[in-house]
């Protein structure tokens, strides 16, 4: 059955005419029963709601804000709600990586029998690694695999310069935190969680990482939180052992970069015109967002220009040039 949260936030927006944390919770019950055994009842649960959305003359995806009472409008400016429907398999991972994902869903999907043992699933992970290495794409398809709203908080709605304003609305996601379920990720967390002994520090930044401490060591939601970024060094040391997992994001190396290559180029036929093995060497430094770009940018080549303009030497010009930019 149903969790009592999921009932009472499914009960909550009905009354608050609220659409998209309806549907999204009653996903969730939909997801539930189906992990239980309960596939019939999940498929007519699932039916259901689509033939209620299309009855709907506003789609679901145009909801861009987070649904919440008149008295949390100021959430609206701090919550950015993303519908993810990436997955695990989709992505070209390490082991070890790929591993540390599949551990967190595992334990997520197993909440209820965790909990009658007085345990609990890994929750609060912090993302660490370069630009462009995946660090929202696994929040996205976390989200995804669970079933789950994404909701990407916004640091520049956060901060604010007046004293205590922001740890009020750090406050307010924590409180949304324990009333929806979902995954909250702090992108770029490093511009908050710099270490409180810089003396150049921003006295209301340093209340805001308190106020976080305290926060997460007390959060007793069912939500995830995730934060992602990509200088660890600068982080408080304090902020590491409030995390269940710290999960590194490292570059490709040359086996990732020649399967990213691959899959990339494949659905055009393109991988064959080139040794990809010579490419991925001279790619080698580059994250797997930039590979991703090299790869659009031939395929727009092929597509604009014909196969003629398409070359081995072009690719590998394309990632010296992302390469050495300047």
């Amino acid at each position: 059955m149903a969790a009592a949260d999921q009932i009472k936030s499914l009960i909550k927006s009905f009354a608050e005419g609220d659409d998209s944390r309806f549907y999204a919770t009653a996903m969730q019950i939909a997801a539930s029963e189906a992990r239980n055994g309960h596939h019939a009842l999940a498929e007519e649960l699932k039916n259901l709601i689509d033939k209620a959305k299309a009855g709907k003359s506003t789609p679901l995806g145009v909801v861009k804000s987070f649904p919440v009472s008149a008295s949390q409008k100021e959430l609206n400016d701090l919550l950015e709600l993303v519908h993810p429907n990436e997955k695990l398999k989709g992505m070209v991972l390490i082991p070890e990586l790929e591993k540390s994902l599949k551990r967190v869903l595992d334990e997520q999907k197993k909440l209820d029998v965790l909990r009658q043992n007085n345990l609990f699933p890994r929750k609060n992970l912090l993302f660490i690694g370069p630009p462009g290495c995946g660090k929202t794409m696994s929040a996205r398809v976390l989200a995804s695999e669970l079933g789950l709203p994404l909701f990407i908080i916004r640091l520049d709605g956060l901060i604010s310069r007046y004293m205590g304003e922001s740890i009020a609305k750090l406050r307010l996601i924590f409180d949304s935190m324990r009333q929806f379920r979902a995954i909250y990720l702090f992108d770029e967390f490093d511009s908050i969680g710099t270490t409180r002994s810089q003396g150049n520090d921003v006295g209301e930044i340093k209340r805001v990482l308190n106020t976080f401490l305290l926060q997460i060591e007390k959060d007793d939601s069912s939500s995830l939180i995730i934060a992602a970024t990509n200088y660890p060094e600068s982080l408080d040391k304090a902020l590491f052992r409030r995390f269940d997992d710290i999960i590194q994001f490292p570059l490709p190396d040359k086996e990732k970069i020649y399967q990213l290559y691959k899959k990339e180029l494949s659905e055009f036929k393109l991988s064959k015109k080139f040794n990809l093995q010579k490419i991925s060497q001279e790619s080698v430094g580059l994250s797997y967002a930039e590979i991703h770009k090299i790869c659009e940018d031939i395929i727009k080549d092929y597509l604009v220009y014909g196969a003629s303009e398409v070359s081995e030497d072009r690719l590998i010009l394309y990632a010296h040039q992302r390469k050495n930019p300047y």
